[in-house]
């Protein structure tokens, strides 16, 4: 009996042993347990990243194909170092440190080792790679920039860090994302999602296919392809009129919101940043502290925005019923409040009405408007708060909630900015820069843009964004729903009417375009900067505003230049030329567009570092490029008109 109970006893361990062998084994095989199964190679599936096309189809964003050499540290055996470094190219430093790394990151999981080899490294490598246990190759995609423009609208990707890592599970040790422009503002659209391959493999490390024919597998999905709303042709035009000097460009469709051009100075080639010499090459740029090429000035540019700011206080003026647009303010030359004078350009005894002001840019008048709105009602705390809320109804001093990766808010300031200045009494005359877009005013490139757009709309905008489609999605109601601003619609007109003059006899009569009837109001902003703690007045910003047509416009531009002298010298030529390009989509007043390509201001930006004296609005410091030079400008602008042709 004994020996029976025995035998059964031994019969039903040996049942048990195989039954539970037997569902590990097939019906509790998962992904969870293959990760820790020495014989299978999990290797990630990238997904190929969505393309990217300009507003008219124009593909600038494809991919190109990338092998990365993989660890998994822990299945690293004893290998000939020396060898493998030859073969990657890399030092026995360099090793030891990338090795630490993964294996800190994580024993068991695979991590980048190499990246970016060349096709001949890996056809070469592919062949010895059976010699060096824990390492393989996996293939992904890099991206290829089909254009050298638009760097600061397309960005780059780039390896994630610890920090996103941890924030993000998605992210593994090695995985790209997208650093700038539109690649980080759209990653999770254009990354997809990556799958997992399980690879089976032999006793000499080699794969022999995939485990359980791919059961386990999980599939990619590829990233969308997205259409942004920027055209290639105005982008590149854009920047080629401003290379040799500093500033940025936005130009946007007023009945949309679309960014048609978004040009930041200097600029670079974004395909620069792809590879292998990435790291390298971006901090080259990152450490160029004087051109700053990464600084997106048309984003996060703050400046003064100057005499362009004197609409949005004719225009909160006419909506407070301050002023009628008849009514005229005699100018002396300028304007003198205590024993302070605003300087102006007009003639001693003008007297200008709101057309001619804004004509002229009478500062006599706009100071004087100013302090009318502030004191309207004798409290100048509660009227600088009724001023700042109007303005405030334009986008400007606040982030406009578009899709761009970076922004500053700029300032528009009200009673509780002053508060710690004049904590007690508050007159309007404290804050007349003000008047005139100077003072405590501080605004982008893109949210006098957009405030261009909302004038050319008669009262209204639309959140100014970089997308126009995404494969089988909608835009949200964030880029299709108008901004109401406080200003009522009939109190456009005369501010328009001012501008339409401002082109056709006044700062700007030099940059008519042959029968298009621009609006726009030129700009001068005063420079100072610290030279060793002491304030020093360097040349003047030139700055223009400008929408076209006066009906039915079909483009609002804001170009600021750094240094560029007053707002029709630099500013103005290349608003002119951008809006003629995009509404006739050719080019009759070359004579400005031969004057820009002409003329640096290079001199101009290395004078704070040269100890060269400082001449304010000094014509004879302009530089002219050198021939060589010349000749590379008009070789770029021939192709961009074969390209636009």
């Amino acid at each position: 009996m004994r020996q029976f109970l025995l035998f059964i006893s031994i019969i039903l361990v040996g049942v048990l042993f195989i039954s539970r062998l037997f569902y590990l084994q097939v019906y509790s095989s998962n992904s969870d347990s293959l990760y820790d199964d020495n014989a299978i190679r999990k290797v990630w599936d990238y997904p190929k990243r969505g393309f990217v096309y300009d507003r008219n189809g124009e593909l600038l964003v494809s991919n190109q194909p990338s092998y990365d050499v993989m660890v998994i540290p822990r299945e690293v055996e004893p290998l000939d170092t020396l060898e493998f470094c030859n073969l990657l190219k890399i030092d026995k430093e360099k090793f030891i440190t990338t090795y630490n790394k993964a294996r800190r990151y994580s024993p068991r999981l695979s991590s980048v080792f190499v990246s970016h080899l060349s096709k001949s490294d890996y056809a070469v490598l592919q062949e010895k790679m059976r010699k060096f246990k824990g390492f393989y190759i996996q293939k992904r995609s890099l991206r290829h920039y089909e254009t050298t423009i638009g760097a600061n609208v397309l960005g780059d990707i780039g390896e994630v860090n610890n920090a996103i890592i941890n924030r993000d599970d998605y992210y593994k040790m090695g995985d790209l994302i997208g650093k700038q422009g539109i690649e980080a503002s759209y990653e999770e659209t254009l990354r997809g999602v990556k799958g997992l391959k399980f690879i089976q493999k032999d006793r000499f490390n080699r794969d022999i296919g995939p485990y359980k024919d791919g059961e386990f597998d999980i599939t990619p999905e590829q990233g969308k392809d997205i259409k942004i709303t920027i055209d290639a042709d105005l982008q590149a035009y854009g920047e080629l009129l401003m290379q040799n000097k500093r500033g940025g460009v936005i130009a946007i469709e007023p009945s949309s919101g679309e960014i048609l051009a978004m040009v930041a100075a200097p600029t670079y080639d974004p395909n620069i940043l792809v590879g292998r010499n990435r790291s390298k090459n971006f901090t080259k740029l990152y450490n160029d502290s004087i051109a700053k090429p990464l600084f997106n000035r048309s984003l996060q540019g703050v400046y003064e925005p100057g005499s362009p700011f004197k609409l949005m206080n004719a225009l909160i003026a006419l909506q407070e019923g301050v002023v009628t647009p008849d009514e005229t303010v005699t100018c002396y030359a300028g304007y003198k409040y205590g024993n302070r004078f605003m300087k102006c350009h007009c003639h001693s005894g003008t007297r200008n009405d709101m057309i001619s002001g804004i004509q002229r840019s009478c500062n006599a008048y706009f100071a004087t408007t100013y302090r009318k709105i502030l004191d309207k009602n004798g409290n100048a705390s509660a009227g600088i708060d009724t001023w700042s809320n109007h303005a405030k109804s334009f986008g400007l001093g606040e982030f406009l909630n578009n899709d761009l990766y970076v922004g500053q808010k700029g300032r528009i300031p009200d009673r509780a900015y002053y508060k710690h200045i004049y904590p007690n009494t508050f007159y309007s005359t404290y804050t007349i820069s003000n008047a005139i877009g100077q003072g405590e005013v501080a605004t982008t490139p893109i949210q006098l843009a957009n405030m261009a757009a909302a004038i050319a709309n008669r009262g209204h905008y639309f959140t100014p964004h970089i997308i126009k489609s995404i494969e089988n999605e909608t835009l949200p109601e964030q880029f299709t729903k108008p901004k109401i601003t406080t200003i009522d619609k009939q109190n456009f007109e005369p501010v328009i009417e001012g501008m339409l003059q401002v082109y056709k006899q006044g700062t700007a009569a030099s940059l008519q375009v042959k029968d298009i009837d621009i609006c726009g109001k030129t700009g001068t902003v005063e420079n100072f900067v610290k030279i060793d703690s002491v304030r020093t007045q360097l040349t003047d910003h030139s700055i223009f505003l400008a929408f076209a047509p006066k009906d039915n416009p079909k483009i609002a531009i804001a170009v600021f230049v750094e240094n560029g002298y007053w707002g029709s010298r630099f500013a103005g030529r290349i608003a002119s030329l951008m809006i003629e390009k995009h509404i006739k989509k050719e080019i009759t007043r070359k004579d400005l567009e031969e004057w820009l390509l002409k003329h640096s201001l290079e001199n101009e930006y290395a004078k704070p570092y040269s100890g060269e004296s400082f001449r304010i609005n000094g014509q004879t410091s302009l530089q002219i490029v050198d021939d060589q030079e010349y000749n590379r400008l008009k070789t770029e602008l021939n192709k961009i008109n074969k390209t636009a042709n």
